[in-house]
């Protein structure tokens, strides 16, 4: 099982998503569990304040240190070997092999222990052989998504004390953008995990054919009834009943990411 406790200021936002489809399907067959915790429970002082202006001036509000380490701790305290994810643009941009390695449990393979992974910032695999890991070794060699726990913590305001990220394991980015929150980083992280969980797509090879399955592929195109669609007709090699043919034309159609 793959668990995740998300600390979030707005747990309303999340719980609808992962209470529905393959997200609710993967908490059924207790594949996956998912938990929350609400930063505003740590916050400080009579209104539970949980950011303050950054020192040096500035616009916008930073996230504290004390709540947020209180958080992350009350998790820890049930649960050591809890991983902390943060989403941040500063992070390592979120892959599909990244996915591949968090769902089986050895994520920390591809992160050195300052939660990054150098190599793949020149277009190169990390090797997962020679880099110094921060995963536990329960992570790093489990072959099955067994017992993980991952902490996701989702920033708000504009930004985070950057004292929080010594807490911090994974820093991950989703792209050259900036949201309102991590929440939707946390929700896009959990989908693309939890599919990849044997027993959550249904089909026994349905995540290994799609895109990103080998690296930087894409899936071949795919076609359904009806054969004649005004006027765009279904290839009729993928009429043919010759597996070899077929399997030749999805090769030739499959592509890769420039």
């Amino acid at each position: 099982m793959i668990k995740f406790t998300i600390i979030t200021l707005f747990q309303e936002a999340l719980e609808p998503y992962l209470k529905t489809s393959m997200m609710w399907k993967a908490t059924e067959k207790g594949l996956a569990e998912f938990n929350f915790v609400n930063l505003r429970d740590f916050g400080l002082g009579p209104h539970k304040s949980v950011d303050d202006t950054p020192y040096g001036g500035g616009d916008g509000m930073l996230l504290r240190c004390e709540p947020v380490f209180n958080a992350i701790e009350s998790v820890k305290a049930k649960d050591p070997t809890a991983k902390v994810i943060l989403p941040t643009p500063a992070g390592e941009i979120w892959n599909q092999e990244m996915a591949r390695a968090m769902s089986r449990g050895q994520l920390g393979t591809l992160f050195s222990r300052d939660g990054v992974a150098p190599a793949r910032r020149h277009g190169r695999s990390a090797p997962h052989t020679s880099v110094v890991t921060s995963g536990s070794p329960r992570e790093e060699h489990s072959q099955l998504p067994c017992d993980m726990h991952y902490i996701i913590l989702c920033p708000h305001y504009e930004g985070y004390d950057e004292r929080i990220l010594s807490i911090v394991d994974y820093k991950i980015s989703l792209g050259k953008y900036v949201l309102t929150g991590g929440e939707l980083p946390a929700l896009i992280i959990i989908d693309s995990v939890v599919r990849l969980i044997p027993g959550v797509l249904g089909g026994e090879t349905s995540a290994e054919i799609e895109s990103f399955s080998d690296g930087d592929n894409i899936e071949y195109p795919q076609y359904t009834k009806p054969y004649d669609f005004r006027g765009m007709k279904v290839p009729d090699v993928l009429l043919s009943g010759n597996h070899g043919e077929v399997d030749k034309w999805r090769e030739e159609h499959s592509g890769h990411v420039l």
